[in-house]
């Protein structure tokens, strides 16, 4: 008997034992499916956004790497192929930046990838250099062979300074929606004599230049108060004329 009343306190305890680690078990499951779910999501959105704006980067590698680098706040390295000419190799130039904003999500990384595009459009550039894009995201001057300039504010820069998007896209002469549904054609329609892509000469980045002394904005010196005119005197009234002297009747 005793052996029995043991076997059956022992069959008791095993169950008492599934049935709490039961719900453990049902918990994590859910946990793992549900953190798979949002990398998976993740991932096709990302995927999405580099194939959107591998034209404007110039490859998918460069894509991947801007909204990488959007998302996560890190640095962006993209590089950019010339092929030589006459028969030269082709030369192979990286350029590495940091964006303004620190981390952003994807839908803020889409934003701010077409006011960019959409700005480099207005300056009548469709196919940007690394130097462009990161003057267009961050703040830069472009200088073009006849010594004029265009002046990229930077999307990221702006965003940074707490400026919504809606404001951003306003000051740069765009409605958001339409860049968010068409940048390069936003910016096609904004353009409005700008330069040729091909007159680029060099780029002039926010960082380091934005203090130098050909970019400050001279304060307006200070204006007087204008002097109140004098008022003017009031006219004299004019005199009173003499009263005639009374008439005597005739014949008086």
């Amino acid at each position: 008997m005793k052996s029995g009343h043991f076997a059956l306190a022992l069959l008791a305890a095993s169950v008492a034992v599934a049935l709490v680690a039961t719900p453990a078990l049902a918990q994590t499951s859910g946990s793992t499916t549900s953190t798979t779910t949002a990398t998976a999501a993740t991932s096709h959105e990302a995927g999405r956004l580099d194939k959107e704006f591998a034209a404007l980067a110039g490859s998918q590698a460069n894509a991947q790497a801007l909204v990488t680098g959007l998302h996560d706040g890190g640095a962006i390295t993209l590089t950019t192929t010339v092929p030589g000419a006459n028969g030269a190799a082709a030369t192979t130039t990286t350029t590495t930046f940091t964006p303004d904003t620190g981390k952003m999500g994807y839908g803020d990384v889409k934003i701010a990838l077409s006011l960019a595009e959409a700005s480099l459009a207005k300056a009548g550039i469709a196919d940007p250099t690394a130097a462009e894009l990161e003057a267009a995201l961050n703040g830069g001057k472009l200088v073009m062979t006849d010594g004029s300039t265009v002046d990229l504010k930077g999307v990221l820069a702006a965003r940074a300074s707490g400026e919504g998007w809606g404001r951003i896209a306003k000051d740069m002469g765009f409605k958001l929606g339409d860049v968010v549904r068409s940048p390069k054609h936003a910016g096609e329609i904004a353009e409005r004599g700008h330069h040729e892509h091909d007159k680029v000469a060099r780029v002039d980045l926010a960082h380091g230049h934005a203090h130098d002394a050909d970019n400050r904005v001279a304060k307006p010196e200070h204006v007087s108060k204008v002097d109140r005119p004098d008022r003017p005197e009031r006219p004299e009234h004019p005199d009173h004329p003499d009263h005639p002297d009374h008439i005597g009747r005739p014949g008086g």
